[in-house]
């Protein structure tokens, strides 16, 4: 952040001060969204702001209907019922009413969980930020949400083209927003550490630090494309015989309820080969006396490259937290991974399991590529995708709002 940005975000601030910011998502840990909102929202509080963070809580049922249109959203083919259309916003309509005893200047409502508050409640201005891919929607589910979103006073997406047709069309163009999510290079998890020194933690966690380690670090989702990693992998050992790879994506956010059918998928496809190492439970850490955060630092700065194949991808923090370590991304070709990374610059886009093996069989056999274009992605989220510049969005688009 350069001085005359710095002096902008205090001035922001200052109109700000002692107004109640209140983030409502979906839940406390696992995903991008709890991961931003752990160090935005002290860093508003910091500014002077008085921002709190809140959590929805609900039946199992609730968290399955939301994950269902949380993946419609993005072009999922699924079917909601009008009795489970009922069931969400009954759940809804009961964080709105809690919502109310809570007093607030503006509230922060993340993601289609606690999306339909808006129908019930009309206190205090309501902005509405989204962070998957709206660019291609299943049309039934985004009927559905549009009727809700609409409500907003505002709304904040990662992409412009995120932004769906019908809002651009309704509302007032100033009050669509784009600010991509960013990363906090502070945190424990998004250290920079020599692998050398845990070597022991690597081989705990059944990997050798003498042999090429690639790994993908995100959820077991079917727009992840975790299945797709483990085919990339199996091609690449072909060149590269001792190559191993870690998948890791422990199963800890409640709104998650179909981790475990696509965690079943990828054992069946991955039990072929020995050189797979997967984490997907935190009883596995425990047994290993790891926290997740330091399973995650260790992996992503001792493998390289780092995949992240999505075949939808809102932002992908995973992206940016392996790009700030200079490593080496290779990325399915959608959405907010394009916006990090320019193809052959600062890492690579590729579309297809084929296309991915080629690439890392090329970054393992010529290092020095490899260290230059990891020099060009730690400079590419230095200067676009650290927390600050998030920080200075938000605190803007509060000012506007208020």
């Amino acid at each position: 952040m350069t001085k005359r940005e710095w002096e902008n975000l205090k001035k922001t601030a200052k109109k700000l001060r002692k107004k109640k910011i209140i983030h409502i998502n979906a839940t406390q840990k696992g995903g991008g969204v709890a991961e931003i909102l752990k160090s935005l929202v002290p860093l508003e509080r910091s500014m002077g702001i008085d921002s709190s963070w809140y959590c929805i809580s609900a039946d199992s049922d609730f968290y399955h209907i939301a994950k269902k249109l949380f993946n419609g959203a993005q072009g999922a083919d699924v079917f909601i019922s009008e009795e489970q259309k009922q069931h969400y916003l009954d759940f809804n309509e009961k964080f709105a009413n809690e919502l109310k005893k809570i007093k607030a200047d503006l509230i922060i409502i993340h993601d289609p969980h606690p999306l339909a508050i808006s129908e019930f409640y009309y206190d205090n201005p309501l902005i509405l930020r989204i962070h998957p891919d709206l660019s291609a929607p299943n049309k039934n589910i985004m009927k559905f949400l549009l009727r809700y979103m609409n409500k907003y006073q505002a709304s904040i997406f990662s992409l412009p083209q995120y932004a769906p047709e019908e809002m651009k069309k309704k509302a007032n163009s100033k009050k669509i927003y784009i600010s991509p999510p960013c990363i906090d290079p502070l945190t424990k998890k998004n250290e920079i550490i020599d692998c050398k020194k845990y070597k022991a933690i690597l081989a705990k966690i059944g990997v050798n630090y003498e042999k090429p380690l690639i790994a993908q670090v995100s959820r077991f989702d079917m727009f992840k494309n975790p299945i797709g990693v483990v085919k990339a992998f199996y091609m690449a050992k072909e060149e590269i015989p001792d190559l191993q790879l870690v998948l890791s994506g422990i199963i800890e956010a409640k709104d998650d309820p179909t981790a475990y059918e696509i965690l079943e998928d990828v054992k069946e496809y991955a039990k072929a080969s020995e050189d797979i190492v997967m984490f997907h439970n935190l009883n596995q850490l425990k047994k290993l006396r790891l926290s997740q955060s330091t399973l995650i630092k260790v992996v992503q700065n001792c493998a390289n490259p780092i995949l992240q194949l999505s075949i939808r991808e809102g932002f992908g923090l995973t992206v940016t937290e392996a790009m700030w370590r200079g490593k080496v991304v290779i990325g399915g070709d959608v959405g907010g991974i394009k916006l990090q990374i320019q193809d052959g610059e600062n890492g690579f886009l590729v579309n297809s399991p084929e296309e991915a093996a080629q690439k890392i069989v090329e970054i393992i056999k010529d290092p020095d590529l490899a260290k230059k274009i990891g020099a060009n992605a730690r400079k590419t989220v230095k200067k676009n995708f650290l927390i600050t510049k998030l920080l200075a969005d938000h605190l803007e688009i509060y000012s506007r709002n208020l």
